[in-house]
């Protein structure tokens, strides 16, 4: 077993030592919504061959998935997609070497997601940035009063003036979630591990402006004092040697990392007051966006 928000995820080890991703999705996901993920990641496959996603494993008759129907119970659909071998970044200190590569890693994603469009994608996503004000009720959850302010004056900037001028500029299906959870890490050639090995949890792709990408993922690499800037820099530089950013997604893109951080703190203390006893895993990241909003303002 595998640890999931929302799908019954394991990893299976096959008689010939292949391994897999077998995802029993939940219930009560929209069949659009799984169906959108799997025709992402086809759509990457086709695009760029080399890049570390997952892959889909089509059933014997053909398909991308199938339905588990069991006595007594909702019927769930099930996906298998390789399994990406690597160390989680989350476990690992990281260089400058390590940051632009992940950087440059994420564009060529984006890039291959490039033209890709369904149906299925959400519009409702509590995680899409540019749905970050309606988040205002959720605010409450935050017990600090200095925390409420610091999480208020960034919601009042993203709406008044930020996502106003990202709703014109260039919007595509974005991953939307590459943090150090979700970003497999393996040796370069010179054995140091400074390589993209993988890119998973799809989970949260939706269609949005493309420099959401880059300030959702930058937000994981604010760094500490005086020089906190110089990691998220190296982050970006590696993105824009690949997908070159344009000069209004570059104005935005400090505010957006903001907002990454806001709404991670404001959604994971509202969920540690439905799910208590999953406290740790909802908090792994909070520390660090808590410490990157202090920083920035």
């Amino acid at each position: 077993p595998l640890i999931g928000e929302r799908d019954s995820n394991f990893r299976l080890l096959a008689r010939d030592r292949r391994e897999f991703l077998l995802k029993i999705v939940n219930p009560a996901e929209d069949v659009a919504v799984t169906d959108f993920q799997t025709e992402a990641l086809l759509h990457i496959a086709r695009h760029d061959a080399d890049l570390p996603v997952p892959r889909v494993v089509r059933t014997q008759a053909g398909d991308a998935y199938f339905w588990l129907r069991e006595p007594e119970q909702q019927p769930r659909l099930v996906r298998v997609l390789t399994y990406l071998p690597g160390m989680p970044l989350a476990k690992l200190e990281r260089g400058p070497a390590l940051r632009r590569n992940l950087g440059a890693g994420l564009a060529r994603l984006d890039r291959a997601l490039g033209g890709f469009e369904h149906a299925g994608s959400p519009t409702d996503l509590l995680w899409d940035l540019t749905h970050a004000p309606s988040l205002r009720p959720l605010v409450v959850h935050i017990e600090d009063e200095e925390k409420r302010a610091l999480v208020t004056a960034v919601l009042d900037r993203l709406e008044a003036h930020t996502l106003p001028l990202t709703a014109g500029l260039r919007t595509q299906v974005i991953h939307n979630d590459f943090n150090p959870s979700n970003i497999l890490v393996g040796p370069g050639s010179e054995g140091a591990l400074d390589q993209l090995a993988g890119i998973i949890d799809f989970g949260d792709m939706v269609r949005a402006p493309l420099i959401n990408e880059v300030g959702v993922s930058a937000s994981y690499h604010i760094g500490e004092g005086d020089t906190f800037l110089e990691p998220l820099k190296q982050f970006v530089a590696g993105y824009n040697s690949v997908l070159p950013l344009e000069d209004e997604e570059i104005a935005c893109l400090f505010d957006l990392i903001q907002g990454r951080m806001t709404l991670t703190a404001i959604i994971t203390a509202w969920r540690c007051t439905l799910e208590p006893d999953n406290r740790d895993y909802i908090l792994r990241n909070a520390g660090r966006a808590w410490a990157g909003l202090a920083a920035a303002r």
